[in-house]
């Protein structure tokens, strides 16, 4: 609600009970009103626990953004998890820059809802642009990102790679948020590899018995989407899977790891084993399971988020000095009782609305056609990187290759000549892909 509103409908009740002879001061209203706006946004609580072997899993964790600066009515809370490969770098570069990237693309003057509809093609802009910039830097390093935007009731979740968000609800039901990026298991992802010029085959020895997952050749990764990896070719791209939905007022736990946890456990069972716990405490659990039933394998890194009910008692936080976590696990437990009792608080509809799913790689479809004017000024951006262009310099995200013809080039969004060869190979184009392989 912006400050426009809230005047407006402050002044209404003030004018109505000033005609029924109940005066109440405007001071009061407006403290009423505010209060109401309050209860109307979650509680949320996260916790975090990680074990190492190689160091090249991360994670974001901001609950102070801000739609408007300066505004905490806009205020969003951002979560991730990034798990590198071949090294760090990757990693720790989309950890520092991808909410910058994304963010840079939302305009402030945009209300609550118009900025949650323009938020998954931002994402998609914004990923974009950090896998460009961190391959500018000429590293080798790739990772998984598994990027989590909450905003009020509103989850937008946008991933690649095989680092899995999962929501467990308050009647139980479990849903998947994300889409796994194996070549192994996904098979539209293989389709589009081949179709891009691609190889896609398991590791072959010497004498043709082929042994382990399937894999991206050149380069032998078994993702196929990543920010990074240059080395692997135009076929890994960065685009994610974006999936948004509005959680009742019930709330509902999101959990979200690392290939650790999963490789090991089900999402059944990573839901069901710390059910009862606190976000800081069920985040330890999930990563103890995952310990137990495979050993320490790879690094395996769990983010626990309750999204919960305003004015309930909250979970506890991680235990303090004078608490213990025996004294910590029976408040959860007492306070989860206390709300199952509370005679005054009526029933939640538990009701999860799919508000938006698209994991094309395709960006024409991802972005959609953007007849604004901005072909029309001097200059104009690139929809992904955001570079100064020039009308000329613009490519159509519409125009195909370069050796086709387009019926409507003169459409946006528009590339920059870097982009529009990443597209080519997110759109299984094999043609323009070794093109730009020519003109690298």
């Amino acid at each position: 609600m912006n400050g426009q509103h809230l005047a407006s409908s402050v002044r209404q009740v003030h004018d109505a009970q000033s005609k029924q002879g109940q005066l109440v001061s405007l001071s009061h209203l407006l403290s009423r009103e505010l209060q109401n706006q309050r209860i109307q946004r979650p509680m949320i609580r996260c916790g975090h626990a990680a074990q190492q072997k190689k160091g090249e899993d991360f994670t974001i964790i901001n609950t102070n953004c801000q739609r408007i600066p300066g505004d905490c009515s806009s205020a969003f809370a951002v979560f991730a998890i990034l798990d590198g490969h071949n090294g760090a770098a990757a990693a720790t570069y989309a950890r520092d820059n991808l909410l910058k990237d994304v963010m840079g693309l939302m305009p402030t003057s945009l209300s609550q809802d118009e900025w949650l509809a323009l938020l998954p093609k931002a994402l998609v802009a914004g990923f974009i642009k950090t896998d460009k910039e961190f391959q500018n830097r000429k590293q080798s390093s790739g990772t998984t990102v598994t990027f989590v935007v909450v905003d009020g009731w509103t989850v937008t979740v946008a991933s690649v790679g095989d680092s899995r968000c999962i929501l467990d609800s308050q009647s139980g039901a479990i849903s998947t948020l994300t889409v796994d990026h194996r070549l192994e298991e996904n098979i539209e992802e293989r389709n589009r590899v081949a179709a891009s010029g691609g190889q896609v085959g398991r590791l072959s020895l010497i004498d043709g018995v082929e042994i382990g997952p399937l894999r991206c050749w050149p380069g032998g990764l078994c993702l196929s989407r990543s920010i990074g990896d240059m080395d692997v070719g135009k076929f890994i791209v960065p685009i994610p899977h974006v999936k948004q939905v509005k959680l009742s007022s019930a709330g509902g736990r999101l959990i979200l790891a690392s290939d650790g946890v999963w490789d090991a456990l089900s999402c059944e069972r990573v839901a069901k084993c710390c059910r009862g716990l606190p976000a800081e405490l069920a985040a330890r659990q999930v990563v103890k399971e995952a310990l137990q039933a495979r050993g320490l394998q790879d690094d395996t890194t769990c983010l626990v988020v309750d999204i919960m009910p305003p004015k309930l008692p909250s979970p506890a936080g991680p235990p303090s000095r004078r608490r213990s976590k025996l004294k910590t696990l029976f408040f959860w437990r007492w306070s989860q009782r206390q709300r199952a009792k509370s005679p005054d608080r009526p029933a939640e509809v538990e009701v999860v609305e799919a508000l938006f799913e698209d994991s094309s790689s395709i960006l024409a479809e991802r972005f959609g056609a953007d007849a604004s004017a901005a072909a029309a000024h001097e200059v104009f951006h690139c929809a992904v990187c955001q570079m100064d262009l020039t009308p000329r310099e613009g490519i159509s995200v519409h125009a195909g290759s370069f050796f086709s013809m387009s019926s409507k080039p003169w459409e946006g969004p528009f590339l920059c000549a870097f982009c529009k060869l990443k597209q080519d190979a997110m759109d299984g184009k094999k043609q323009q892909t070794i093109l730009g392989d020519v003109l690298a």
